[in-house]
């Protein structure tokens, strides 16, 4: 008879396949499970925990779609070895459930973009910078078309501050960064729209060339000003009181 692992303990009733959940990701937290392990099979999993095989399947399925087990036909099933972007789609489910307020989701952007923004200031390479320098001739060039300028610009401006984000080298912040302009992408793309319909493409070109100089000067002073100057405060204003 083979010695269970440490994780594999009898479970409680409260909620079984929480449980399960609870103690195979404890394991991980605990380094008892690591990524690219796997995990025992679902019979041995059910027998040493004392709880019923669909218990065990339904938590190894629920782990499975955010992103931390994953299936192998024939081979198991094992910890993953990395960050899956399935992970941050509960995140984004359950606040847009929960309906966060304009006011929170502001908060939630600027303390994000300015904390990528320190990064990729102290992380700073050339490549980056000669990247963001040419999305920016690419902002002019759509400004100068004169053509469905909204959504091209908005195209642009999201490719502009997903470099910022990729220049802070650091995966989980851009994930996060991710998330959050992901949730904002409705007010980002309002406020685009208000700003050139109402003749101030010019003015949103500016804040982006303030980005871009605050990053090559790698200039840390008032960065969150910097931010905020970026969002146009009036603009967005005037969508909230439209809601």
């Amino acid at each position: 008879m083979t010695e269970n692992p440490g994780y594999l303990k009898n479970l409680k009733k409260e909620s079984v396949v929480q449980s399960v959940i609870n103690c195979l990701t404890d394991a991980m937290r605990n380094k008892e499970l690591k990524p690219g392990d796997r995990i025992p099979p679902e019979p041995n999993l059910a027998a040493s925990m004392g709880v019923a095989r669909s218990s065990v399947r339904e938590a190894i399925k629920i782990l499975t779609y955010l992103g931390v087990l994953e299936s192998k036909r024939s081979e198991g099933t094992f910890v993953c070895d990395g960050f899956k972007e399935s992970m941050i789609d509960p995140m984004i489910y359950g606040i847009i459930l929960n309906q966060d307020s304009f006011e929170n989701l502001m908060e939630l952007r600027e303390m994000t973009e300015t904390g990528i923004m320190r990064l990729a200031i102290l992380k700073y390479d050339e490549d980056g910078g000669r990247e963001l320098e040419k999305l920016l001739g690419q902002m002019r060039v759509v400004m100068d078309s004169g053509e469905d300028m909204v959504d091209r610009f908005f195209q642009v401006d999201n490719e502009f501050h997903d470099m910022i984000s990729r220049m802070g080298k650091n995966p989980l912040a851009d994930k996060i960064s991710r998330v959050v302009r992901t949730l904002t992408c409705a007010m980002r793309y309002e406020t685009v729209s208000t700003m050139i319909n109402g003749g101030r493409s010019e003015e949103l070109i500016e804040a982006h060339s303030k980005l871009y100089e605050t990053l090559k000067s790698r200039d840390l002073n008032n960065l969150q000003g910097v931010v905020r100057d970026s969002y146009f405060g009036e603009a967005l204003q005037g969508r909230e009181e439209m809601e």
